[in-house]
């Protein structure tokens, strides 16, 4: 098993913990990862976009002219896709982008996800995380004491703690989940992951028993 430093809230070592191998130490598989970034992207997709065609377009019901004699070329409608106002030809219209992948292909995405974290040196371990308020300045001089004030962090969790999710609410690059919620395209998205001791144990369970 890989080992990993377990760091306290002012970025020190407590420890060395051991990391599982079948989670955090897998041969990454790119194909696999690619799809699960491809799905997560075009699931996230609201597909509500429309446009109107020369018949849902209001108007147009004459013939602007008659068919010969005028010289102008014919037309049967002032809302046919070659003038202003009229319909669009070819336009999008509401539809699904929702894309699957099968289970054993999600887990080996996140694994693979979250072993390019340690193989990237892109992991960090908390001991435990307890803030006295939730004021964001608490949120900020953790990630001072870990160095990653500039970096997009994904923070997981054991439980949902009040002072920890107010304290990271007015901070655009941190993003708080629990284990349950860690998804390949989040872990992939963030510069570094921060997880605690229990929350790890937790993730662990989950993708070695599934």
């Amino acid at each position: 098993m890989s080992k990993l430093e377990l760091k306290n809230l002012k970025g020190e070592k407590v420890k060395d913990i051991k990391l599982n191998d079948n989670v955090f130490g897998i041969e990454p598989n790119d194909v696999v990862l690619h799809d699960a970034i491809v799905l997560a992207m075009a699931n996230s997709r609201q597909g509500t976009h429309s446009t109107k065609t020369r018949s849902e377009v209001s108007g147009g019901g004459r013939k602007p002219w008659r068919q010969k004699g005028t010289g102008n070329a014919r037309q049967g409608s002032i809302r046919a896709v070659q003038w202003r106002k009229g319909g669009i030809a070819f336009g999008p219209k509401p539809r699904d982008y929702s894309k699957k992948q099968n289970r054993k292909e999600r887990r080996l995405a996140l694994k693979s996800a979250l072993s390019y974290k340690v193989i990237d040196k892109e992991l960090v371990v908390l001991e435990n995380i307890k803030f006295e308020t939730n004021k964001t300045k608490e949120m900020v001089n953790l990630l001072n004491s870990l160095e990653l004030t500039n970096n997009k962090v994904l923070l997981v969790i054991n439980e949902l703690d009040e002072n920890i999710c107010l304290s990271s609410r007015n901070l655009g690059n941190v993003k708080v989940v629990l284990p349950s919620e860690v998804n390949t395209y989040d872990v992939l998205n963030s510069d570094n992951m921060v997880i605690t001791e229990d929350a790890l144990k937790t993730l662990e369970e989950v993708l070695t028993n599934e």
